[in-house]
């Protein structure tokens, strides 16, 4: 019995020794190893977006729609659609029956009160000589003077009424007010044509422009001078021509409405009436930014893992856009100067440990 008694002892002492053993590799073995990542920083910075394009229309930067001053009908014409014209030139004239007549009696009456103002002026001279000798009267001298001086008025009247008249004459002449190109004939000969009635577009090829309409909010981002790209729409192969900002518009209270900007083209860069698109690049000033490989999409949304001591916590971020190998995120935690994962985020879930390479 007393040898029995021995040999169990140990054996128990054996087992529970082993028993141990095994429980304290179970435990060691059950703490997760950090896990291996790279790091950046969130930045906060003015970005630039993608250009927004815009739709316009090349167009002559110097371009007028000719009219006549006067009514009358189209007497004639010596241009033809896209004919070029000197500065000055007659391009066009109207009939009106009343014009010379009036010419004529405005010379006509001009002429008649400037000799009745000449005889007054005679008139006055001797009777200021007889006043000296005492044959005229003070009085009398008074109103042969008053008679000139309303005459010289009345002279005056008339060679305004002369200079208008046949200033109204001229306007029946229609005149290129710079050298270009015929763009549009409006009115054909024979017609009826009433003052201001557009007859004819005249447009110069010396420069051009384009028109593109923004909204509101757009208006600040843009500056006079700017440079901006312009695309040739019918040809989207073609690398873009850069244009410049001449005219920005203000915005106004109207709500939804877009207001015009004018860009100036290089010379002979691209064909009056061409459809053009212009690239209006918008800036954000203090836009959180993190690497493209950052962000992560799972159910929830996006996300980014941040790292804080030698733990990741998961944030979650919103994408607003990409702007080259980063994205600018919206986040209400997220802070500049934070580090975010970018490489080895695969096996990381909110908490895990990490070890930063």
């Amino acid at each position: 019995m007393t040898t029995l008694r021995i040999f169990v002892v140990p054996l128990l002492a054996t087992s529970l020794a082993l028993a141990g053993c095994k429980t304290g590799e179970v435990d060691a073995g059950s703490q997760a190893p950090a896990v291996s990542v790279r790091v950046a920083e969130v930045t906060a910075a003015d970005t630039q977006g993608v250009p927004l394009r815009f739709s316009g229309i090349v167009r002559a930067s110097q371009r007028a729609t000719l009219t006549f001053q006067v009514s009358g009908t189209l007497k004639a014409r010596g241009v033809e659609l896209g004919q070029g014209v000197a500065a000055g030139e007659v391009l066009a004239r109207v009939y009106n029956p009343a014009l010379e007549p009036a010419r004529d009696s405005a010379r006509a009456r001009l002429d008649e009160l400037t000799a009745q103002y000449e005889q007054a002026g005679r008139e006055w001279e001797r009777a200021s000589r007889l006043h000296q000798r005492g044959v005229v009267s003070e009085q009398n001298l008074e109103q042969i003077a008053a008679r000139r001086d309303a005459l010289k008025a009345s002279v005056a009247t008339a060679e305004a009424a002369l200079a208008e008249a046949s200033r109204r004459l001229e306007e029946s002449a229609l005149r290129a007010p710079f050298a270009g190109r015929v763009e549009a004939l409006l009115v054909e000969k024979g017609e009826f044509v009433a003052a201001g009635q557009p007859v004819m577009r005249l447009s110069s090829p010396a420069g051009q422009e384009v028109e593109i309409r923004v909204p509101a909010y757009l208006l600040e981002q843009i500056r006079l001078g700017q440079s901006v790209p312009v695309w040739p729409v019918q040809d989207r192969s073609l690398p873009p021509v850069t244009g410049a900002v001449v005219e920005i518009a203000q915005a106004s209270a109207i709500r939804g409405e877009l207001h015009p900007v004018l860009v100036r083209l290089p010379e002979a860069a691209l064909s009056s009436g061409q459809p053009v698109e212009v690239g209006i690049r918008p800036r954000y000033r203090g836009a959180l930014t993190v690497p493209l490989l950052a962000v992560v999409r799972d159910v929830d949304g996006t996300r980014v893992f941040r790292v804080r001591g030698r733990r990741a916590e998961r944030v979650p971020v919103a994408v607003e856009r990409v702007v080259g190998e980063r994205v600018v995120v919206r986040s209400e935690t997220l802070r500049a100067g934070d580090r975010v994962v970018y490489a080895g985020m695969t096996r990381l879930v909110d908490g895990d440990a990490v070890e930063v390479r």
